[in-house]
């Protein structure tokens, strides 16, 4: 009988992906900048409580519309993004550890985005620093679960359980329903796509999103 899988186990495993390396990068870079600056004020408290709370319906908002995203072709020309076709793999294989994370491509897109926004969107540069520092954070525990709930980590807590079922039903019940992936159906329930288990039939496309087979 094999040993299971401990959190030091998974952790050895997930440091050998580049995304949470590149993620942890900017989270280091930009808290040092941030803590080198200072000029806290409550602005700076208030950012981390929106974010945390708005975290859970970007997770739904980017999970419908930008990975499950159906290729469209327009003028012959065919949409469709790198997160979505990764995706769709990635419901062919949920198991295969390098389609669980963002892939490090997208992030090289990412990253610079996130960076521009923090130093040009917001009044002041320290706030700007302080949301790349909670994004980062974000990031990294959304990296973290995702990969969890996908290996062979066997629940312990009543709260990872619930999101590790939440997740697992997204992918082994029906994809229509259950997006949110940190939280145990948080955004699913405001949104109306958190029903119960029992009453959703089983989909025949959940491995294999809009019926077109995915090759790895």
């Amino acid at each position: 009988m094999s040993k299971p899988l401990t959190l030091a186990d998974a952790a050895r495993t997930f440091r050998k992906s580049p995304t949470p390396w590149m993620i942890g990068t900017m989270l280091v870079v930009a808290a040092a900048a941030r803590f080198t600056l200072g000029n806290w004020q409550i602005t700076d408290a208030l950012v981390p409580l929106v974010m945390l709370a708005a975290f859970p319906f970007v997770e739904w908002i980017i999970h419908v519309f930008v990975l499950h995203w159906k290729p469209r072709t327009i003028a012959g020309v065919t949409l469709d993004s790198r997160l979505a076709r990764s995706h769709r793999e990635h419901h062919f294989a949920p198991r295969t550890i390098s389609l669980i994370f963002i892939p490090w491509q997208t992030l090289l897109i990412v990253i610079p985005v996130l960076t521009a926004v923090a130093l040009l969107a917001f009044p002041r540069v320290e706030l700007g620093l302080t949301f790349l520092t909670c994004i980062s954070v974000l990031g990294l525990g959304y990296e973290w679960t995702h990969f969890l709930i996908h290996s062979d980590y066997k629940p312990k807590t009543a709260l990872y359980r619930s999101v590790w079922r939440n997740h697992r039903n997204h992918h082994f019940k029906n994809e229509h329903y259950w997006f949110t992936v940190t939280t145990a159906g948080t955004a699913d329930r405001v949104l109306g796509t958190c029903p119960d288990p029992k009453s959703v039939e089983t989909s025949p496309t959940a491995k294999n999103l809009h019926g077109t087979a995915s090759k790895l």
